[in-house]
């Protein structure tokens, strides 16, 4: 499995506009990680890499933000605040699949049942030290900790 490190708020950010160089319509992304460990940051380096002329934002109010401007569509969730897989659901997230775009979510593991099985399941850790580790991972059970 592929691991990365960031030392800085900007290194997360090129991580996430490195990712973006390879991605392509249909792809999701499913970020997992603690309060504070980056995961905005590394959907914000995203979203500028396609071309965005949108600023990424966290979601976790809105659950979702759309960036249109970028040469793919990007649909940002965050889970955070979401109850239960069936508010998802209820909020259109079938249609959203089911557009031709791409999807970062925030959060994916508090729902993996609800993550397409192609998708990319990316965990960030804090490190001792402060830094973040990115590493891909395999989708996790229902409550299962990374």
């Amino acid at each position: 499995m592929t691991t990365h490190r960031a030392d800085t708020p900007e290194e997360m950010l090129a991580l996430g506009a490195s990712a973006a160089s390879f991605a392509k319509h249909g792809n999701v992304f499913a970020l997992v990680g603690t309060l504070g460990t980056g995961k905005t940051h590394w959907s914000k380096g995203f979203v500028s890499a396609i071309d965005s002329a949108a600023v990424a934002t966290s979601p976790t109010f809105p659950i979702v933000n759309e960036y249109r401007g970028g040469r793919i569509p990007i649909f940002h969730f965050d889970f955070y605040r979401l109850k239960s897989a069936e508010e998802l659901i209820a909020l259109g997230w079938d249609e959203y699949l089911d557009e031709d775009a791409i999807v970062i979510c925030e959060w994916a593991d508090l729902f993996p049942e609800i993550i397409p099985s192609e998708a990319t399941w990316l965990e960030i850790t804090h490190q001792a030290d402060g830094s973040r580790q990115i590493r891909e991972i395999s989708r996790p059970e229902k409550g299962e900790p990374q």
